[in-house]
């Protein structure tokens, strides 16, 4: 599987986190229309279909965390 430069990834993570924290869950806000893009940036960076696992994926390939490190699988 293609995965993204792990440069990219902690970029988009932040501006996802940066963003949610702003949604007013507004179907048509701009900043609903811009997570969901940078949500569709994750998924295809990660190569899933789901936020949840693309921000799981993203985790795993951030530059200094341990590939071996489940712990955030045990936190669902």
């Amino acid at each position: 599987m293609l995965m993204a430069h792990p440069a990219v990834l902690p970029g988009l993570v932040d501006r996802y986190w940066a963003l949610s924290v702003l949604d007013a869950a507004e179907g048509d806000s701009p900043v609903r229309k811009e997570i969901e893009a940078v949500e569709r940036a994750l998924c295809v960076a990660t190569g899933t279909t789901d936020i949840h696992a693309a921000l799981i994926a993203a985790r795993h390939h951030l530059p200094g965390t341990d590939p071996l490190d489940d712990s955030v699988l045990a936190a669902g």
